[in-house]
């Protein structure tokens, strides 16, 4: 996951890990040789178009959309489609109230004729306040969610490990973050809620318990699952 940051200087570019406590819970009970956060990338205003999320400070919401804002009207100048033009006229409209593209209701057909526009505030825009920044690693965990992110854990003797999934994907595709093989010889999700988990005191407690639900490729994944997954080696 990538996350752009536009006029935010302080912030280093690069990888950086987002520290989970929920993960450390889980953690409790195995005593893993290994711990492994969640890890995300973070890039400058030069790639902002290659972004998942955007993260920008309350004084600058005005100059983002102005970025987009400009580019619209200058394609609206020249455009010679008429459903084009009704449909930068849309975006023009939704601009000029101040309002982010992605958070104005487009429907997935309009989304899709714009996507080659790169325009920045398609994509989910981060508002984070000054005092926001003196917790890095709050800050990022607050774009991965509203970013659209979610974690699963899995959790044994040699690692403990949360991975980075987008929300609403199933099973099998989640199965495809941790291996391409696993994903292959899918056969089931053995999952247990982050919260049976906890409450039970750990996995063998949760199973003796009946929190344990097997689950098939088509379910829908749940944020801080844990998750073991059989499958065809």
């Amino acid at each position: 996951m990538k996350i752009g940051l536009f006029s935010i200087p302080d912030i280093k570019i690069g990888k950086h890990n987002v520290k989970d406590e929920r993960l450390d819970q889980v953690d409790r009970f195995v005593n893993a040789k290994k711990k492994t956060y969640v890890q995300v990338e973070v890039v400058g205003e030069d790639s902002l178009r290659e972004a998942d999320v955007v993260l920008i400070l309350k004084d600058s919401r005005s100059d983002i959309i102005l970025m987009d804002l400009e580019f619209v009207e200058s394609r609206l100048g020249r455009c010679q489609q008429d459903e084009e033009k009704v449909l930068l006229n849309k975006l023009k409209s939704i601009l000029e109230k101040e309002e982010f593209i992605h958070a104005a209701g487009l429907t997935p057909q309009e989304l899709e004729a714009i996507s080659g526009y790169g325009l920045i505030t398609t994509r989910p825009v981060v508002v984070a306040e000054k005092e926001e920044m003196e917790n890095l690693n709050r800050l990022l965990a607050r774009a991965v969610k509203e970013g659209g992110y979610i974690s699963f854990f899995t959790a044994g003797e040699k690692e403990s490990r949360a991975w980075l999934i987008k929300k609403g994907i199933t099973a099998w595709e989640a199965a495809g973050s941790i291996h391409s093989d696993i994903q292959k010889g899918f056969i089931r999700a053995e999952v247990i809620s982050f919260n049976d988990y906890i409450q039970a005191g750990g996995e063998a407690a949760a199973k003796q318990a009946g929190k344990l639900r097997l689950e098939q490729k088509d379910y829908v994944m749940q944020d801080a699952d844990l998750v073991n997954i059989r499958f065809n080696k």
